[in-house]
């Protein structure tokens, strides 16, 4: 990390760019005056004496009332905990903030016969897990070893330990054998629909009404496919394809799974 990095990250801690760049300075200045600053950043002087102020009034620097007026930046472990502690109550005043605007949303709006799309592995990643935690029955899970990360394994086992029953079906054995002593059922994909040319991602069906489809598109890097999801969950859609679906893996194994 350079120090364009560090400023960047520090706006994501919340911190103008500005007070990112008045705070490193310091640390490498020690104790300075505004001139100083300026001469050690891109921070206009004139803008300095408000960005120090600015960081006075978070706790990350002291103020000498000297002629002329010199800054000391706190320590590094007190500066880190006052961003973090700001950090979260920032974070938990706009999630209860956004929670309130959640319950004022009209029933209706639950009621919609809805579809969604998700793009990106990763982001799929969470859909995943989520309909998973939301299970309160079964969930059966479709895919092969390039679209198992670890956390979603992590959350099936958690689910089966709590008493849904999780099944885990991949052609991988590498797939199946990361369940091995764990309270989840796996079963091998049938072999029989492989082909050179199959787009399919993943699968995922929970408590026969909920759904998630994925394919495998154009490749982001010559080793990382583009992946796109559709879900739904708690609509006809999601019944109806979840009993298509029902069938096709009977047919192809032999005894129902959905």
């Amino acid at each position: 990390m350079d120090e364009s990095d560090a400023i960047d990250a520090m706006e994501e801690l919340g911190l103008t760019r500005y007070e990112a760049q008045v705070f490193i300075a310091l640390q490498q200045l020690g104790i300075a005056s505004a001139s100083e600053i300026g001469q050690a950043t891109e921070v206009p002087r004139s803008q300095v004496y408000g960005t120090a102020e600015s960081l006075e009034e978070r706790g990350l620097l002291d103020v000498q009332q000297s002629n002329p007026i010199r800054y000391r930046p706190v320590g590094l472990d007190e500066a880190q905990q006052t961003l973090r502690n700001q950090y979260e109550t920032a974070e938990r005043d706009a999630f209860d903030y956004l929670e309130s605007v959640r319950q004022q949303q009209p029933h209706s709006a639950e009621q919609q016969e809805d579809i969604w799309t998700v793009r990106g592995s990763d982001h799929i990643d969470k859909r995943v897990q989520q309909l998973a935690t939301d299970a309160t029955e079964h969930v059966v899970y479709g895919c092969g070893e390039a679209l198992l990360d670890e956390q979603t394994a992590e959350t099936l086992v958690g689910r089966a330990d709590q008493g849904v029953d999780v099944t885990v079906m991949s052609r991988d054995e590498t797939v199946r054998s990361r369940f091995t002593d764990t309270g989840v059922g796996t079963l091998a994909f049938p072999s029989e629909v492989d082909s050179p040319r199959n787009q399919a991602g993943r699968v995922l069906s929970a408590d026969g009404d909920t759904i998630l489809l994925s394919v495998l598109g154009a490749s982001v890097t010559p080793s990382v496919p583009e992946e796109t999801a559709i879900w739904s969950s708690g609509t006809g859609f999601a019944v109806t394809f979840t009993l298509l679906l029902s069938s096709w893996f009977e047919m192809h194994l032999g005894r129902a799974v959905l």
